[in-house]
């Protein structure tokens, strides 16, 4: 199974949404609340060059947000992402 992180606020519309898809996949995921974690929020920064939640790695590849996780979920290729080892 893939190794997925994910990071995520409370009250985050869009990261429910893709924390409820990666759930019906069965996928095992690190979240991280980057709200009240400036560490974790730079981090995320830096990492996807974006500053919005979600931001969702893979295998330490960077997928996006909820839109082109679903995206990717609608084009038959999440399913092989989540598969390969992490």
């Amino acid at each position: 199974m893939a190794k997925v992180e994910i990071y995520t606020t409370p009250w985050c519309g869009y990261c429910a949404r893709a924390k409820a898809l990666l759930d019906s996949k069965g996928a095992a995921y690190d979240e991280m609340d980057v709200m009240e974690d400036a560490e974790k929020r730079n981090e995320m920064r830096t990492r996807s060059r974006r500053s919005t939640v979600p931001q969702i790695f893979i295998n330490g590849q960077h997928v996006g947000g909820s839109d082109e996780l679903h995206e990717l979920d609608r084009a038959g290729k999440l399913d092989p992402l989540l598969a390969e080892p992490g």
